[in-house]
């Protein structure tokens, strides 16, 4: 007798992508409208954006500039789109990105409110079948993963944390309708980039806010201001310029490194340009010099320099002295930019925690206990950052070829080939993974470079007639080498407590993850590996 409910035919496409956000958005307008792909996108959110749908804390502000945080593959879209401000704040980033996925028709392509909790690979069918949260299925022949490199919360595990009676909350997954810190006493767990955005709106709000640092960081101030209509229009008219600068310098930004030396200059020349360097603000201080990642004693001046600044600017001695309490080369770290995080240790109502000398013990029902005291508090935020980078694929419980996980594969740290491929998982790539240069560069230029790969190489195997595409062993292990070396030729391993190691997060794999060779290195290693019939692939029919 035939089965009266047979299960329902699952919808198979050519590709899969996992995400919403500047990846997923580019993805799928390049395999759809370029390639004419039958494309899907699945994102967990309600809407598009990505990391930025769910950063929403306050502060949360992008550290890029806003006329190179953004797409360049159209002029029209460059030109016709007007940022407000120099560092653009979230609900602009979340118009913009809304913007670009009218334009183009995208929102048709795309399921929200569907989190992807499994994919495995099928080699007999060569097809990948995504499962979701609930319980749907979706197949197709290419899956490519645009999760983001830092969209994994990294919650740390305090005893007593269920206990806690008052609201808790994570940067990441910040709620949509916001939180009210009028007349509320505060504890911030957390000083990287979040948390020093973070702390001066928080403390304006609260009764009184409690920052409890692990790590003392440097910053330099964004001196973020509206756009002044002349500077619009030049971007507007500088579109090519602007973007073969950003895809030609090492960290994708819109300016160029100079070409000298710390030991280039005189002391007194030397602090002339860092005072210069200040008062402009931004990450293009780090392009002061060209020697500040490769030489400590030259990354010493300017790490002296910063410290020095903290002191000048934090009243209380005993206070500024914890805060210049930094143990890692300046930048070595991804470096933070602020608006007035140090000035905002001037106010009556915020502390500063040293809880690497007294470390958290555990959340109490009314507060926080260090080794030292007890906090009272009616909020807690961790500002505790991200399981980056290989958090978000882990998350998604993606089985290879017979049945291996990528957790197994991934068992000793992240091993891949050129950011973009694992082998054992065909057809499947990874939009800025580890092993890419990704989080060490202005996002949107290493996207658009990724996504335009794999675009490239799809195209590639439909022209021949090819079904699959695999990285082999031997070009993964060669690659994790790059990777290490890359790294090593930098001061960037020297920072111990870095999430770029995976260290904020306890049993993580102590691997360098990202690549430090430069974005603009990194495209011509692409371009080349491609332009050899993708040497160190395997193709086949």
């Amino acid at each position: 007798m035939p089965d009266v409910n047979p299960a329902p035919a699952i919808p198979h496409y050519d590709a899969l992508v996992i995400g919403a956000g500047f990846s997923g958005l580019y993805q799928l307008l390049c395999l759809r409208d370029r390639l004419g792909l039958k494309v899907q996108v699945l994102e967990a959110g309600e809407g598009v954006g990505g990391t930025w749908y769910w950063n929403r804390y306050p502060g949360a502000r992008c550290d890029s500039e806003s006329h190179s945080y953004n797409f360049t593959f159209s002029k029209e879209l460059f030109e016709e789109w007007e940022w407000s401000e120099r560092y653009p704040e979230q609900p602009e980033i979340m118009r913009y990105l809304n913007h670009v996925a009218d334009r183009f028709d995208l929102k048709r392509d795309i399921r929200f409110g569907t989190r992807v909790t499994g994919a495995r690979y099928d080699e007999a069918a060569n097809r990948w079948t995504v499962t979701t949260e609930a319980g749907e299925r979706f197949s197709a022949q290419f899956l490519i993963t645009a999760v983001g490199c830092l969209s994994t919360a990294n919650v740390p595990k305090i005893p007593g944390l269920e206990d806690f009676a008052g609201q808790w909350v994570h940067t990441g997954q910040w709620p949509h309708e916001g939180v009210d810190f009028t007349g509320k006493r505060v504890g911030l767990i957390g000083t990287g980039s979040t948390g020093i955005q973070a702390t001066p709106v928080i403390a304006a709000a609260a009764k009184h806010l409690t920052v409890f640092q692990r790590t003392a960081n440097y910053s330099v101030p964004a001196h973020n201001a509206p756009l002044k209509p002349e500077f619009k229009q030049w971007v507007k008219a500088n579109h090519a310029t602007l973007r073969e600068v950003m895809r030609s310098t090492p960290n994708g930004h819109p300016f160029v490194i100079a070409d000298r030396s710390v030991w280039d200059v005189s002391d007194a020349e030397r602090e002339a340009l860092y005072e210069a360097a200040w008062a402009k603000g931004g990450l293009q201080f780090r392009a002061t010099f060209r020697d500040l990642l490769v030489d400590k004693a030259a990354n010493d001046t300017a790490a002296a320099f910063l410290k020095n600044k903290i002191r000048e600017i934090v009243k209380d001695p005993a206070t500024a002295a914890t805060l210049a309490d930094i143990d890692h080369p300046y930048a070595a770290k991804r470096p933070p930019i602020d608006s007035d995080y140090f000035d905002t240790f001037n106010r009556d109502n915020v502390t500063l925690v040293d809880v690497r000398a007294a470390p958290i013990e555990r959340v109490t029902p009314d507060g926080l206990q260090t080794r030292e005291a007890s906090y009272p508090l009616d909020i807690i935020v961790f500002a505790t950052g991200f399981d980056a980078m290989t958090g978000p694929l882990l998350k998604l419980n993606i089985e290879g070829r017979n049945g291996m996980p990528l957790a197994q594969a991934w068992e000793a740290g992240p091993r891949n080939y050129l950011g973009l491929q694992v082998a054992g998982f065909p057809n499947l790539f990874t939009i800025t993974g580890p092993g890419s240069p990704s989080v060490l560069c202005n996002m949107p230029v290493a996207i658009e470079q990724h996504v335009e790969w794999i675009t490239d190489c799809i195209a590639h195997l439909r022209a021949k007639g090819l079904a699959r595409i695999e990285t082999t062993e031997p070009a993964m292990a060669g690659w994790v080498a790059q990777v290490n070396d890359a790294a090593a030729a930098t001061l960037l391993p020297e920072a111990h407590h870095s999430w770029y190691l995976g260290a904020n997060v306890p049993g993580k794999p102590r691997v360098f993850m990202p690549y430090a060779g430069g974005m603009a290195h990194y495209r011509a290693i692409c371009d080349e590996v491609a332009a050899k019939g993708y040497a160190g692939f395997a193709l086949s029919d």
